[in-house]
């Protein structure tokens, strides 16, 4: 993949909307190097035990309500031991690349997209403590939907970087870990992370 900034910050693009002439002309002359981004593997299961759906994603794996604006409780877990309970809008479980997204967005940290590490960050939660956990990138997370304020049944979404939507309700769960798969990310220019990192928190 060669990523083009056609937003904002744009963490992940290598180049400007601009700058995509020079680029394919660097690509025709070999003039690039190839960076290898750990993906994230997300299987959705009823509470029944059965498979919904699995799917990977390079970002993010997002667990988020749906319909009113109401927070709802999720429930997680990390290789199988309870963490935490939160009350939030939704929990998002990202790559290093998707740390710099939504996570980021969500007041989640910044992570070098070359480091192997979930990144478990929750959506407006409904208290003061609330912080992004960072875990080793061979841990494998489960997020529990939770049910709403009156111990209602809730429905939600577990969504695959914002494209595949998988609808789910209270009871239900998506189990996440590192894919075997990766992603190759085409690097033209020499401008290291860090300096990425330098202009982007100066600019913005």
């Amino acid at each position: 993949l060669l990523g083009i900034n056609l937003g904002t910050l744009g963490f992940l693009a290598e180049i400007e909307k601009s700058g995509v002439p020079d680029a394919l002309d660097s690509l025709i002359l070999d003039h690039y190097t190839i960076e290898s981004r750990m993906l994230l593997e997300g299987s959705v299961y009823k509470k029944s035990g059965e498979l919904l759906k699995s799917n990977i994603a390079l970002n993010d794996i997002v667990a988020n309500r749906a319909g009113a604006l109401r927070i709802i409780d999720y429930e997680l877990r990390v290789n199988g031991e309870f963490l935490n309970r939160y009350s939030a809008d939704g929990i998002i479980v990202s790559t290093p690349t998707g740390s710099t997204g939504y996570s980021l967005s969500a007041g989640g940290p910044i992570v070098s997209p070359m480091a192997s590490m979930i990144v478990v960050t929750p959506v407006c939660p409904h208290t003061l403590s609330a912080r992004s956990i960072v875990l080793s990138g061979d841990d494998v997370v489960a997020v529990h939907i939770g049910s709403g304020r009156r111990s209602e049944r809730e429905q939600a979404f577990v969504t695959f970087d914002g494209d595949v939507v998988v609808p789910v309700e209270t009871g239900d769960h998506v189990e996440i870990r590192r894919s075997e798969k990766t992603v190759k990310i085409l690097k033209i220019s020499k401008i290291s992370f860090l300096e990425v990192l330098r202009n982007k928190m100066r600019t913005n």
